[in-house]
């Protein structure tokens, strides 16, 4: 689809530098994608992104895990995850147990309604991001994941290169 003069003005202005362009060109993207998948969960499954994505992290540990492991999992405050627990919870997606190293740490699972409606959630899900990607072929999709694997790697270079210096 064509860019009007307007938008291309928008994206690039010249006061920018080509690094500040790019940052805002994946910010807008994943605003835009994430937007949309959180319109379609709450419209489709009733369900918020961050429900989704903590069933996601359940899903891949069926014996569960700590909400320790699910906040830094998840690069969340164990607050955020805690009362997204209590929804789930609530809802019978999820189930709750004390640990038995540590009766004071808690640990979470997926009960099987919660697995299955989580998986059907996922495929339907995975379909939504295989639409909005459609425009792209795979030498396409495979050069971006290419550059984004640098890029992650040049952002914690840079992370890392700050925390020595303080």
């Amino acid at each position: 689809m064509p860019l009007d003069a307007e938008t291309m003005a928008l994206e690039a202005p010249g006061d920018h530098k080509s690094d500040i362009r790019l940052w805002l060109r994946l910010l807008t993207c994943t605003t835009l994608i994430e937007g949309e998948i959180r319109r379609r969960l709450r419209e489709q499954f009733d369900v918020t992104l961050p429900r989704f994505d903590l069933m996601a992290q359940l899903d891949k540990a069926p014996e569960g895990m700590t909400l320790g492991e699910v906040s830094k999992r998840m690069m969340v405050s164990n607050g955020n995850v805690t009362h997204v627990v209590e929804k789930l919870v609530a809802s019978g997606h999820i189930d709750r147990r004390p640990a038995t190293h540590d009766r004071r740490v808690q640990i979470i699972s997926l009960t099987p309604t919660g697995a299955a409606e989580f998986r059907a959630m996922a495929k339907i899900h995975e379909d939504w991001v295989a639409d909005m990607f459609a425009d792209l072929d795979e030498q396409e999709e495979a050069a971006l994941m290419a550059l984004l694997g640098k890029t992650k790697i040049s952002v914690r270079t840079a992370l890392e290169a700050r925390e020595e210096r303080s």
